[in-house]
């Protein structure tokens, strides 16, 4: 292998997830990846399990095609995007170009960019036309459900202080996304805010906006556990959309008019109605989710009625740097967040967890 520095110990296999098609991914052994020129070979140390990860699992057409969608999977490939790992081999440059070594620890964010379309080329690489995100296309993108992990050229590497909570980087990733979702909602001091769905996304994005200090944070969820959580994480309230008008509490709170923003991270169409509702006039309305099935809604809420400035929000672009400070800084806390730590081959579990979401609220495979 044309490493250019590597330790002494690498074996020539490795035990992965393989995904094959909707619902049959296996435990087996593979060759441990080849590192060219610019790459890197992590070892992993841990990867969570994303919502999108379980959607995947059960053939949501959003990644395997159909119902007018493309496929954009890659099969077989190795799941898993949420993940560190301990530098073990470096390919020639790669050392120079991200400023790791052996042994650091470091992350990956979870687009690998082509570096060439128009939109990497104006440095909008979150939104690349190519778009491989680690976990979906194999071989290209192969991801962290595995011991070793490759580092393609044009990743985006990050390397971890020495003194960070090791077992808490999986949640740098979905904290970036959820930075990013907050900062799309460009929040400001005297407003309400809403986050409707406190997965680990969630819960997130209310740590992160609680840093921007709002007049008021709200936190919806049917899960009480998740609600007390996000009390003890800084929202001002929180209401259970199943026992209650969770629209109507939110406009009694703000003499009738609703929300300043919305942020939707529930993946349940209901919360894209609710938050139509809820927000008000001339409002911000943040969208992070992946859905199973489409969503239909009174387009002339967004347009003749309300006038709302409808933003989208897509995975992290530039927010890594502040994921690792706020968790490195203890600014916030994904301790209560990572519920269950559990072996590689226990991957179908995980993903029942996950579904279930009943004890369990971010779940990180350990191989």
């Amino acid at each position: 292998m044309p490493y250019d520095e590597r330790i002494d110990s690498l074996p020539t296999k490795m035990k992965a997830v393989v995904a094959y098609k909707p619902g049959d991914y296996r435990i087996e052994e593979i060759p441990l990846p080849e590192v060219g020129d610019e790459e890197v070979l992590l070892k992993v140390g841990g990867c969570g399990i994303c919502a999108g990860d379980v959607k995947g699992y059960h053939g949501a057409p959003s990644f395997w095609g159909g119902e007018g969608q493309p496929a954009w999977i890659q099969a077989p490939f190795i799941p898993g995007h949420e993940f560190y790992g301990q530098v073990v081999a470096l390919g020639k440059g790669a050392k120079e170009k991200y400023g790791l070594s052996l042994g650091d620890w470091a992350v990956s964010e979870q687009i690998v960019p082509c570096g060439k379309c128009r939109f990497c080329l104006d440095g909008k690489y979150w939104m690349c036309e190519v778009h491989n995100i680690y976990g979906f296309q194999g071989k290209v993108a192969d991801g962290a459900y595995t011991e070793y992990i490759r580092l393609p050229r044009t990743a985006r590497n990050h390397k971890l202080p020495n003194d960070f909570q090791f077992r808490l980087a999986p949640y740098i990733e979905p904290l970036g996304c959820a930075i990013h979702a907050v900062e799309r909602g460009d929040i400001q001091f005297n407003d309400v805010v809403v986050i409707a769905g406190l997965g680990a996304l969630g819960l997130g994005m209310v740590q992160a906006a609680r840093l921007k200090n709002p007049k008021l944070l709200i936190a919806i969820d049917i899960k009480e556990n998740r609600n007390k959580l996000a009390l003890e994480y800084g929202a001002d309230y929180v209401f259970n959309p199943k026992e209650e008008d969770v629209a109507s509490k939110v406009k009694t709170l703000t003499n009738g008019y609703g929300c300043d923003v919305y942020i939707q991270a529930s993946g349940h169409p209901a919360g894209v109605i609710q938050g139509l509702q809820m927000v008000r006039k001339l409002g911000r309305y943040v969208e992070f989710s992946v859905y199973n099935d489409p969503t239909t809604v009174d387009w002339s809420i967004i347009g003749d009625r309300k006038e709302l400035d409808l933003r989208g929000a897509h995975l992290s672009p530039n927010t890594y740097e502040s994921a690792i400070r706020f968790i490195h800084k203890g600014q916030i806390k994904p301790e209560k967040v990572i519920t269950h730590e559990i072996p590689l081959e226990e991957f179908k579990k995980g993903f029942e967890m996950v579904e279930k979401g009943e004890e369990s609220i971010k779940v990180v495979l350990i191989p």
